[in-house]
């Protein structure tokens, strides 16, 4: 959608084919129960400037579609960091140096560690793992499991003694070294399609463009001046395609043309984690101490009270991001789960009205050191890839998607 609104923009018409009935892909909304959800519980960073100014673009109101809470990092009982309003990277290193639940020594590691990352210009000669970095820089144990790894999950969603450790030191480096609003953490107050895919829609169609949902693409055929898309509806030919579907099926459609066979391996060896996102309704009264929070060594990693974050009082939704022993649990075992623990935790011992387990099982890609991601242009100029797993500095966020289709439609119009 980003690449449609960016072509669009340009003057150059577009047509858009969603396989679902709605728009957003993985990051989109899901009714239930009378009750509008997304299909996993998404956030924003301040520094995803990109994907901020393409909301404006196409009529969002960012104060308005969103709760904007400065950085904080709260594991229950167990661990507090709290980012006060003071120039970055000033603001984080009083965090550091006051954060509850962490040894003096502890605090002085982590900020002395921050400070040789400014120092190395967030760079490392040769990629490593996020593990073996922490290790180099003596970042202990209780560190690495307050601090870093709630941090490296979030962010990557790949596991610290497999993550790349150059991919966590982009998305430090562009949240927390430049101002203090680049690592604000934006809560949207609205689902997801209606935060922009929707909106995108609106605005592609204004400019002449078509949205074509329930139409997914079957296959691609190349001919001379052209290329025909194939749906279920019948064939329509352009001068370029842009590929924006998820790594498997991008791969099927491009797997008949041999000029793109190395890009299909580099796609097929991609490796995936899952998020699972367990939403509980319970009675209205029921709150949670903060809009967000997380859980120190539990099943629920992070908890969103969705009654203080867009008016959807009493309910809770708790995230499990990357591979773990929730894979095991059937979604009623897993709920039961994290029921017990919002009652040990919070006392909510309220019976949720209904609960919705959204399983995401190849949510991301594993974002491992060195991986070789392939690049937004192919080897035939008319076709290109956009999506979060696509070349680019981040792991596979909301603002490397959106990065991935801006940069399509800068080579599709370089083209035209």
């Amino acid at each position: 959608m980003a690449a449609a609104v960016a072509l669009s923009e340009a003057g150059i018409p577009v047509t858009v084919f969603e396989s679902a009935r709605q728009l957003g892909g993985r990051a989109r909304g899901v009714p239930h129960q009378q009750t509008q959800l997304d299909n996993g519980q998404h956030l924003l960073l301040g520094c995803y400037r990109d994907t901020l100014s393409m909301i404006e673009k196409v009529g969002g109101d960012i104060e308005a579609d969103f709760l904007r809470l400065p950085l904080q990092l709260d594991l229950h009982g167990h661990f507090s960091l709290r980012a006060p309003r003071l120039p970055a990277p000033l603001h984080l290193l009083v965090a550091l140096l006051g954060a509850q639940g962490l040894s003096w020594p502890e605090r002085l590691s982590a900020a002395r560690f921050m400070l040789r990352l400014r120092q190395m210009h967030f760079c490392i000669a040769t990629d490593m793992t996020v593990s073996e970095l922490l290790r180099l820089h003596g970042q202990g144990a209780a560190l690495v499991q307050k601090l870093w790894e709630p941090l490296c999950i979030a962010a990557l969603n790949t596991p610290v003694h497999i993550a790349s450790a150059q991919v966590m030191l982009n998305v430090l480096r562009d949240a927390l070294n430049k101002t203090r609003a680049d690592s604000d953490m934006l809560l949207p107050r609205i689902d997801f399609t209606a935060l922009f895919p929707q909106r995108a829609a609106n605005y592609v169609k204004k400019h002449g463009g078509h949205v074509l949902t329930s139409c997914g693409v079957e296959s691609l055929r190349l001919h001379d001046y052209n290329i025909e898309i194939s749906t279920r509806r019948g064939s329509l030919y352009f001068s370029h395609v842009i590929c924006a579907t998820p790594p498997v099926t991008t791969a099927r459609l491009l797997q008949p043309i041999d000029e793109l066979a190395p890009v299909v391996a580099q796609i097929n060896a991609l490796q995936h984690q899952p998020i699972y996102t367990v939403y509980l309704q319970y009675p209205a009264q029921v709150k949670l101490p903060h809009p967000m929070l997380g859980l120190h060594q539990r099943y629920s990693q992070w908890l969103f009270d969705k009654g203080r974050i867009a008016g959807q009082h009493g309910l809770i939704a708790a995230v499990i991001s990357a591979e773990g022993l929730h894979q095991a649990l059937s979604h009623d075992e897993l709920a039961q789960r994290v029921m017990v623990e919002l009652d040990e935790e919070f006392g909510i011992s309220d019976s949720p009205r209904w609960v919705k387990v959204i399983a995401e099982k190849r949510a991301t890609f594993a974002c491992t050191p060195g991986l070789q991601r392939p690049a937004q242009q192919t080897a035939l100029p008319r076709i290109l890839l956009a999506g979060d797993y696509t070349a680019g500095d981040y792991p596979a966020t909301l603002e490397g998607a959106v990065q991935s289709g801006l940069r399509c439609a800068e080579l599709v119009r370089n083209t035209a």
